[in-house]
């Protein structure tokens, strides 16, 4: 009998209707449709411009969709984890506030904060909760109202950014299926190329920040473009390694959707080929936390049970790391 693994066994997304194309950033910054697509494969993002809306109110929808595919009760929720860095609120959690819209009072929750590898991170840590015995249910959610501390008139970082939400459940099996393995790495000095400067206790909100504009994402881009092509193809190289795996052993690479030209050096330090990379960065932009289970929400219906597939991220702070998902359905 096998140890009891978590296995990924439904998956859920949500995308805002209102699409931000590079024609339409054209008429807001000083870039144009060529610039954009050459250098970050992006032709279009989502962004939730209904007032009132919120991060909780994309994930909402995207873990009732894996309600409806598993035919679960919101109550037989056990915990809900959401990785975000655009929470509703400073506090309470926004976690809290997804199980209170979608009526999960038996659950407990929490938010994880790790930029653009925040789902890696949740997804180990549901991964544990599972293993732990002590848990059927574990709904990981990755979330980033990104519109929201974007500066539309910076085009390092306006061209980049969408928002979107994808969600997935984590159940137990003792099948050969589950998540196998992940490395997670993380390096603070790397802050310095991207952050958001106020609103934290460092620089509380006033005045004079508002002003200065330092409620938005501010990002070196050619630093942490470097950084990034070596975080996450070391560590996706490393990963294989260490699980004795090789390039023909992959069915998929979910790289995080930040930029095309750092998706090609992982598949190709992988030694993969384009045909087994999941891309939708064109579509949706990077959506931070969501980007991974958007890409395994967009390509759900052509993963089979017993694949191997890796997923790979990096995001600021620094954080990176690789995770190795053994998948455990064919969908319907």
């Amino acid at each position: 009998m096998n140890k009891r693994s978590a296995a990924i066994t439904a998956v859920g997304g949500y995308v805002p209707e209102t699409k931000l194309t590079n024609f339409d950033l054209e008429k807001m910054v000083d870039t144009n449709d060529e610039w954009i697509r050459t250098r970050t494969g992006i032709e279009e993002r989502r962004i939730l411009k209904e007032p009132g809306k919120a991060s909780s109110d994309m994930a909402v929808p995207a873990i009732q969709e894996i309600l409806k595919k598993k035919n679960l009760a919101p109550t037989d929720i056990d915990c809900i984890i959401c990785a975000t860095v655009t929470p509703d609120m400073v506090f309470p959690a926004t976690a809290n506030i997804i199980a209170d819209k979608i009526g999960a009072s038996n659950a407990w929750g929490f938010d994880m904060s790790a930029a653009c590898s925040g789902f890696l991170y949740a997804l180990t840590t549901g991964t544990m909760l599972i293993e732990s015995g002590r848990y059927q249910n574990v709904i990981v959610v990755g979330v980033d109202k990104m519109s929201a501390i974007i500066d539309y008139t910076d085009r390092a970082t306006c061209i980049i950014f969408g928002d979107g939400a994808g969600a997935v459940l984590l159940q137990p099996t003792e099948e050969a299926e589950g998540v196998k393995d992940s490395i997670l790495r993380s390096d603070g000095s790397g802050r310095q190329y991207l952050h958001m400067k106020a609103g934290g206790s460092l620089k509380p909100a006033s005045v004079e920040t508002v002003l200065a504009k330092e409620h938005y994402a501010y990002q070196e881009g050619q630093a942490v473009f470097k950084f990034a092509v070596k975080g996450m193809a070391d560590v996706s190289a490393e990963l294989l390694e260490r699980n004795q795996l090789t390039a023909d052993d992959i069915a998929w690479l979910v790289p995080h959707q930040a930029n095309l030209r750092i998706i090609d050096a992982t598949a190709n330090r992988m030694g993969l080929p384009k045909e087994k990379v999941m891309i939708n960065i064109q579509k949706y932009g990077n959506t931070t936390a969501a980007t991974l289970p958007l890409c395994l929400w967009d390509w759900e219906k052509q993963l089979k049970k017993g694949d191997n597939i890796v997923l790979a991220a990096f995001g600021g702070g620094f954080t990176w790391g690789a995770t190795w998902v053994k998948w455990a359905y064919d969908s319907e």
